[in-house]
């Protein structure tokens, strides 16, 4: 009984956003995945959008931190407080009645970190807490039919990680996961800016950037902002206009890397199931694949179509958020094929 009243919560615990989702509700939270906590003490002074609008801007008394790096947890104090305080805000009487929580993780994470995520969720309040892989989270929130004996192809681009999967029946045939992501952009972004125009740019600034300008394929329209940090050799402030040519060329790295490990595993695919992909083509999920022209140039470079999926950031949580649901459809399936076989 106690079991049928608490709600199941489906959690995409990314480097760059929380999402959470309740069945029944759909997505309830969408917050930058960031803490800020008072030095010495370590007691919360805001959590989210209030703390990711301090990041770089506290006085020697707070520091802003975001607890996870690259898809897994670098502070493991503070992504449990998060994690409670997020909980809390969607579901308050979770204190009475303790949710199952099912979360994505980045395949490519060490049993230890796989750990650290699992008594993170237990230590917020979880009475069960079920780990699954981010990209067969992506392909069940995306509604692709996974259980079909045929191919899939699914490529979720994070803020701290890219893994792309090939799945068939329910399971994944090929996967490998790289840690590059969201966060690899900004940063190749901040790198090239100091190195050809020693101007000393901020996370915020350069994610700006990518957001608004960032393209990875040629367009015919060539946009400009106007960026503002510190002259690197001076140390004054500085104003300096970037137009999205410039900004190709800075994420040409992080995005050949993406594009030659979907090769990879492309080349690591079955050909029957391989031959099912060219149809289908590559499913684009994460805030990532957003990035203008990108999915054009993964089809021009794989030979592949690549699609992005509907409302490709939130395909995670949707498919942590459908765990138990699918999970009954698999165990009906195998009844099913269990009497068939005696």
């Amino acid at each position: 009984m106690f079991g049928n009243m608490s709600s199941d919560l489906g959690i995409d615990l990314g480097t760059c956003n929380t999402l959470i989702f309740i069945k029944g509700k759909g997505i309830v939270l969408n917050e930058p995945s960031v803490v800020a906590v008072e030095r010495g003490t370590k007691r919360i002074v805001a959590v989210g959008a209030d703390a990711k609008r301090m990041l770089w801007k506290t006085p020697e008394n707070i520091m802003a931190i975001r607890p996870l790096r690259e898809g897994v947890i670098a502070d493991i104090e503070s992504t449990e407080k998060m994690i409670r305080y997020f909980i809390y805000r969607v579901f308050p009487r979770y204190r009475f009645l303790k949710p199952r929580m099912v979360i994505g993780v980045p395949s490519c994470i060490t049993e230890v970190e796989r750990r650290a995520v699992e008594e993170s969720a237990y230590k917020s309040g979880a009475r069960e807490v079920h780990i699954i892989e981010e990209s067969l989270a992506a392909a069940i929130g995306a509604d692709i039919p996974i259980r079909e004996p045929a191919g899939h192809m699914v490529c979720d681009i994070g803020g701290g990680t890219t893994e792309i999967s090939v799945i068939s029946l329910g399971g994944m045939v090929v996967t490998s996961a790289i840690r590059i992501g969201g966060d690899e952009f900004d940063d190749a972004i901040i790198k090239h800016i100091r190195s050809v125009h020693n101007l000393v740019i901020g996370e915020q600034m350069a994610e700006k950037l990518k957001i608004e300008i960032g393209n990875a394929s040629p367009d015919r329209i060539i946009e400009k902002m106007e960026v503002k940090g510190n002259d690197a050799i001076t140390g004054l402030p500085r104003r300096l206009e970037i137009d999205s040519v410039e900004v190709r060329e800075a994420l040409k790295d992080p995005i050949t890397q993406i594009i030659d490990e979907i090769k990879a595993v492309l080349g690591k695919t079955p050909p029957e199931l391989a031959a099912d992909i060219v149809d289908r083509g590559i499913v684009m999920t994460g805030g990532g694949s957003l990035l203008k022209g990108l999915d054009k140039l993964i089809a021009k470079e794989t030979g592949v179509p690549a699609i992005i999926a509907d409302q490709p950031e939130i395909c995670v949580a949707l498919g942590a958020g459908k765990y138990f649901e699918y999970m009954r459809g698999s165990d009906l399936t195998k009844n099913i094929y269990d009497r068939l076989n005696g």
